[in-house]
């Protein structure tokens, strides 16, 4: 019997990694308004920039073992003094201009002073695309009755702020972040975090999220039952029950 859910947040509940495109596309379009260049090849340039920075940064390890993205590490705020979150907040300025500073050197553009702009820019246009999927509120009102714990993985302030601006954040018990137990799943101990603070054993818990490695595969090696959000429909495996609506939860409890 189902006595706790747990629910995984990127682009199971909110839209993240097209949110993050979208941002890249929207900032990259401010470069070709200065410079003569292909804005939708500069959004792809400076992603992979961003991403090579990141992960030669000494942070990255922690930020690997919390759950921190590089497009996530463009606007995180790096709030808190746990692990690394200092250096992070001290290291973030360099990091989002010479990710964009690389991108722009990569179409012939040599301007810092647009690359520092382009480095705040991302993160007031991320900022502004925050969207929920339209199944999500409906399928946690249908799940009022269930102990309901958000479990993500990422810097516990930048989850928060997206769970705020998704307008769920009044549907949960408690929420875990990965910066808030030093550990991203697929790690049993976020898991295991989240089942102790709803007083759930595994074998009472159900886990729903989009990531077959993460979500599901983690927690089903902890002894947990796991829903599998496929809303592309293009990947079914006989061996993962999943949905592509949240709608269709409630009726696999």
């Amino acid at each position: 019997m189902i006595r706790a859910v747990l629910l995984d947040l990127d682009d199971t509940l909110i839209v993240e990694e097209a949110a993050a495109v979208a941002a890249f596309a929207a900032t990259a379009e401010v470069a070709a308004g200065r410079h003569r260049l292909d804005a939708a090849a500069l959004a792809v340039d400076a992603r992979a920039r961003a991403r090579e920075l990141w992960r030669a940064a000494p942070m990255h390890p922690f930020c690997r073992r919390i759950g921190v993205s590089s497009w996530e590490g463009l606007w995180c705020r790096f709030e808190g003094e746990d692990g690394d979150m200092p250096a992070l907040r001290r290291w973030a300025p360099e990091y989002r201009s010479e990710a964009w500073r690389r991108a722009l050197a990569g179409h012939g553009v040599d301007d810092a002073a647009l690359a520092a702009e382009l480095g705040v820019r991302y993160g007031v246009e991320r900022r502004a695309l925050h969207e929920t999927f339209p199944d999500a509120g409906p399928a946690l009102d249908a799940l009022a009755g269930y102990p309901l714990a958000l479990v993500t993985n990422g810097a516990s302030c930048l989850q928060r702020e997206k769970l705020a601006a998704s307008g769920l954040a009044d549907r949960f018990d408690i929420v875990v972040a990965g910066g808030d137990v030093g550990a991203a799943k697929p790690d049993p101990a976020i898991f295991r975090g989240a089942l102790d603070a709803l007083g759930a054993a595994p074998a009472d818990a159900i886990m729903v999220g989009n990531s077959l490695e993460h979500d599901i595969e983690g927690a089903v090696a902890l002894g947990m039952r796991a829903v599998w959000v496929d809303r592309g429909g293009q990947a079914q495996r006989a061996d993962v029950a999943s949905v592509r609506d949240l709608r269709e939860l409630p009726a696999l409890l």
